[in-house]
């Protein structure tokens, strides 16, 4: 039986049984069950309305000396007219040298500024290292370090000096 002229070709006949699917068909999923977040994510070190830099090193012997220049250059540029060249560039590679011996991969260190100070962090991207070696104990002979210390973390241990360069 042909079509009549204009209608076009018509559709095949559905067919009267069920149609059987593949095994690959989509099926629906039951929703899973919301999973409790056990503890919150740690708060990110914030740093705001003053001068900040960030250096980063392999962690190997070279990486002392070339973050205490890169960090001297920097602070430099900062304008601090009374700041200790040396005591910065000291403080500096007892700091990255303590990050070095936790046995990263990397180390970074992060400056900033204020009211007449400089923070210098080294932070050694390994989880749970332990302090090891005195390096507070070299800190502390220096003349404008005022202050001293370290931070277990979930991304590493941060050893960190505050100098004064009034």
């Amino acid at each position: 039986m042909t079509a009549p002229e204009g209608e076009g070709p018509q559709a095949p006949p559905r067919p009267s049984y069920p149609l059987r699917t593949s095994p690959r068909a989509h099926r629906p999923q039951a929703a899973a069950e919301p999973t409790a977040q056990l503890s919150l994510p740690r708060p990110r070190m914030r740093i705001r309305n003053r001068q900040t830099a960030a250096l980063t090193f392999r962690a190997d012997e070279w990486a002392a000396p070339k973050a205490a220049g890169q960090a001297l250059e920097t602070v430099r540029g900062w304008g601090y007219p009374g700041l200790d060249e040396q005591d910065l560039a000291a403080a500096v590679r007892v700091l990255v040298d303590a990050a070095v011996r936790d046995g990263g991969r990397r180390v970074s260190v992060h400056l900033g500024d204020q009211a007449d100070k400089i923070l210098v962090i080294a932070l050694s991207h390994r989880p749970g290292s332990a302090p090891e070696g005195d390096a507070f104990a070299e800190l502390r002979t220096l003349a404008t370090v005022d202050s001293c210390g370290d931070d277990l973390a979930e991304d590493g241990r941060r050893v960190w000096a505050v100098l004064d360069t009034a």
